[in-house]
């Protein structure tokens, strides 16, 4: 069954290049980015993982951990971590899970159940559709996910923009408009009434369409 958003994030247990990770216990109560990759020594995932390492600060600045996974085992990932450190300048500061038998990829619904059981033999094309992205809650729920071709490499400023909407919608009664940055103007949900909305906000607000109402930012 495919994932989607609000479906509790499979949980697992795996070896990773920082030990053994129970999915759910190193979680926590914060928040994660689980970004999955189809095969080690490949070149745009190199640039993906070594640009992630250098804006872990900028997640842990808003409670989120980072975990990779990439269809081959730790030993295979522990070399590629030299490659990604010599070309990208940024040291794998991260876990990145190994799953050589295919179990959480399959569990992920990224690989189809009748892929095998095994990495070995399988190229970087045979696993194109190991390039998922889950963003996940502290209640262990998939927020928000997205796949990219092999080809593309992956906006990870994105994700880090989507994290702040995300956590600040399930703060605020809001929701963001397009191409939304932090401190910028955000619109009152739907659901709240008008006389709802003016305890929360008695200065009022700007709306151009009775359903579209502006206010500033309340996460600034």
């Amino acid at each position: 069954m495919a994932l989607r958003i609000n479906d509790e994030a499979p949980d697992f247990t795996a070896e990773s290049t920082e030990g053994t990770i129970n999915f759910h216990d190193w979680i926590g109560s914060g928040w994660t980015i689980l970004f999955s990759h189809p095969k080690d020594f490949t070149p745009i995932c190199t640039t993906e993982l070594g640009y992630m390492a250098g804006l872990k600060p900028e997640f842990e600045k808003r409670g989120c951990k980072i975990i990779g996974i990439s269809v081959d085992g730790v030993a295979e990932h522990e070399k590629w971590s030299e490659d990604i450190k010599s070309s990208q300048g940024n040291e794998l500061n991260y876990p990145l899970v190994g799953d050589p038998e295919l179990k959480v990829v399959k569990a992920y619904d990224m690989l189809p159940a009748d892929s095998g059981d095994t990495s070995e033999g399988r190229t970087a094309a045979d696993n194109a559709t190991a390039r998922s992205v889950f963003i996940i809650g502290p209640d262990k729920k998939i927020k928000a996910t997205f796949t990219y071709p092999m080809s593309s490499g992956r906006n990870f400023d994105e994700i880090l923009r989507l994290l702040d909407s995300i956590q600040l919608t399930a703060k605020e009664q809001v929701a963001t408009p397009v191409n939304w940055n932090p401190g910028e103007d955000v619109v009152i949900l739907p659901a709240i009434s008008d006389e709802q909305a003016k305890e929360k906000y008695p200065d009022g607000w700007n709306a151009p369409l009775p359903y579209l109402r502006y206010v500033p930012d309340p996460g600034k």
